[in-house]
């Protein structure tokens, strides 16, 4: 008889029935070294057992206040101490807003996502924002914004606007962090999540894949993000696009199966969340994007901008999700 792999040993062991309350870096560790043919199997497993497995929702992104932001990730066109070509504006005004949060829905999205270049919104800010979510709300769509970090009060000032969603990504694992952001912790990002659960704000919180880390960091930011009590109700997954002028403009990309294998331990981890594919999905091939919703994600990020890099245009995507015989969410 053939010896079962210690990996795959493992990654049975940690199955959601037998597995400890909270995952462990040795657990996910042994999830990524499964055959991938049998990762996904037990992603799909998951996913069908949670949602749907040929639905898709549907978000659209919207930067609301671009560039000109004091934080030094290095990943990002928006910091201001870099030329990137990206430009400081001013927030948008309201009706701009509206009519591309329209736009939107007419196009198929539920959800509407706002994101502003901010260490952190100002409270004359805020006041502007909650404009903008009571307004959104007003047209039928989900609301979400990501601002930066909170301050005590601001969270209960966005529920209280009608705000469903609170989006501040992990990025990347505790160990890794201090590589691509030093103008603050790790531990600044989990206080900002703690403050939303608190107001009763659901959770969008995920990382970005390609950075520079090792598996094992990738590893340690889905056990970080699976072991939030409770998990995210959603989960963006990025792929790093490298944007000229930043400090990661030149690194290679992240091989695809490793990517895919990162979408299934998400699903596997966090069983009813929804899991995004979100930046770096216009450079992903068709088939690709297929085996990423095989893995277990279902949601992808709709329009034809995130924020300040592009993404497949509405058109394109609907093609696609005939061919796959995906439904929107």
């Amino acid at each position: 008889m053939n010896a079962i792999p210690q990996a795959a040993t493992l990654a049975q062991d940690c199955s959601p029935t037998t597995r400890s309350a909270r995952w462990t870096v040795a657990e996910v560790e042994a999830l990524y070294q499964l055959p991938l043919m049998d990762l996904i199997y037990r992603a799909q497993q998951v996913h069908r057992e949670n949602f749907d497995a040929n639905a898709i929702q549907r978000s659209t992104l919207l930067s609301v206040k671009t560039g000109g932001c004091s934080e030094d990730c290095g990943y990002c066109s928006q910091a201001a101490r870099y030329t990137t070509g990206t430009e400081r504006e001013a927030l948008l005004p309201l009706d701009e807003v509206i009519a591309a949060a329209q736009a939107a829905k007419d196009k198929g999205a539920s959800r509407f996502c706002m994101g502003a270049a901010w260490r952190g919104p100002k409270d004359k800010d805020l006041a502007k924002v909650t404009e903008m979510i009571r307004a959104v709300k007003g047209l039928g769509l989900q609301t979400c914004v990501t601002l930066g970090m909170l301050k005590e009060g601001q969270a209960d000032e966005l529920k209280e606007a009608g705000l469903d969603y609170y989006n501040h990504n992990l990025d990347t694992d505790a160990s890794f962090y201090g590589q691509v952001i030093t103008t603050h912790k790790h531990a600044d990002r989990i206080d900002t999540l703690g403050q939303v659960r608190e107001a009763g704000l659901k959770v969008c919180s995920g990382g970005i894949i390609g950075m520079g880390e090792s598996r094992r960091n990738r590893a340690a930011l889905i056990v970080q993000l699976a072991n939030l009590n409770p998990p995210p109700e959603s989960v963006p997954i990025n792929n790093l696009v490298p944007i000229p002028g930043t400090p990661m403009a030149a690194l290679a990309p992240i091989d695809n199966f490793e990517f895919v294998r990162t979408i299934a331990a998400a699903r596997i981890t966090m069983p009813a969340s929804f899991v995004r594919l979100s930046a770096g999905r216009q450079a992903m091939a068709e088939e690709l994007q297929a085996l990423c919703f095989l893995a277990g994600a279902n949601s992808i990020f709709y329009g034809d901008k995130l924020l300040t890099t592009g993404n497949p245009e509405a058109d394109r995507d609907e093609a696609l999700f005939e061919k796959l015989g995906l439904r929107p969410i």
